[in-house]
């Protein structure tokens, strides 16, 4: 490629929208201006200044089909280039250093959610702590939803509110029970619909002290990223005002999860 074509080359790679245009096309080539206007918002006489450049550069070739331009992605330009510099280079070393790349980052798309533990220590003893978790009394009171359910293993439970309508909002099955001391359970969908993960998995574990219960909570086979930061503002809150009705006898005076996420 002679010098002048490189420079237009390059020129109409370093802007984004350019780039994103190639990105469009590369995607569902033989597009018209008005298509490619529609998936980028962009407005006409914009989109057609960027064309042009491409055009220019050799990048985008446009083909008339009766009164419509078609626009397709020509990818020769961007070959040269890459023969220009890359063959010069070790290329088989670099497809593998490419390899391992994709190969990581496929990992790090597939690693599930880190488990979220949480864990307090409350002044009762492991059969109050059990009776606040399993109570649906109880868990109105602190959870500002009824834990419904008799708690046996393979058993539903529903997370229902406290409005009246019996309504849950979330939901799930009893995997393993051995009060007063450990409740595995599902949480998801009221429905019992499993997302394609699976439901998470929500463990408690009581262990007693000498007048105090250590509680640990552990959610695993979280959905995602969003899921973690929810059930990390949410259990603390949750949690707390567990403790303020079993150790003072009431709730705190305001539901702790109504206020702001910390930063």
């Amino acid at each position: 490629m002679d010098a002048p074509d490189v420079d237009a080359v390059f020129k109409a790679l370093a802007d984004r929208t350019r780039r994103l245009l190639l990105d469009r096309l590369r995607e569902q080539d033989g597009q018209t201006l008005g298509e490619l206007c529609a998936r980028l918002g962009m407005a006409r006489q914009s989109a057609t200044q960027h064309l042009d450049v491409l055009v220019s550069a050799g990048l985008v070739t446009v083909v008339r089909r009766g009164r419509e331009r078609l626009h397709f992605l020509n990818p020769a330009a961007i070959s040269e280039i890459g023969e220009r510099w890359i063959s010069t280079f070790d290329r088989p070393r670099l497809q593998a250093l490419a390899a391992i790349r994709d190969a990581a980052e496929e990992l790090a798309v597939s690693e599930p959610v880190p488990t979220y533990v949480y864990v307090t220590y409350v002044r009762a003893t492991p059969g109050q702590v059990w009776q606040a978790l399993t109570d649906a009394d109880l868990t109105a009171r602190y959870w500002g939803h009824a834990n419904v359910s008799d708690w046996q293993p393979g058993s539903r439970w529903e997370h229902r509110r406290t409005d009246g309508s019996g309504e849950a909002d979330a939901g799930g099955r009893v995997l393993e029970t051995d009060p007063p001391r450990r409740l595995v359970m599902t949480f998801g969908d009221a429905g019992g619909e499993e997302p394609p993960g699976g439901d998470s998995v929500v463990t408690f574990d009581l262990e007693p002290g000498a007048g105090i219960v250590r509680l640990t909570v552990t959610h695993e086979n979280l959905a995602d990223g969003q899921a973690l930061r929810e059930i990390s503002h949410g259990w603390p809150a949750v949690l707390a005002n567990l403790k303020s009705l079993l150790e003072t006898g009431d709730v705190l005076p305001e539901a702790p999860w109504e206020m702001a996420a910390p930063a």
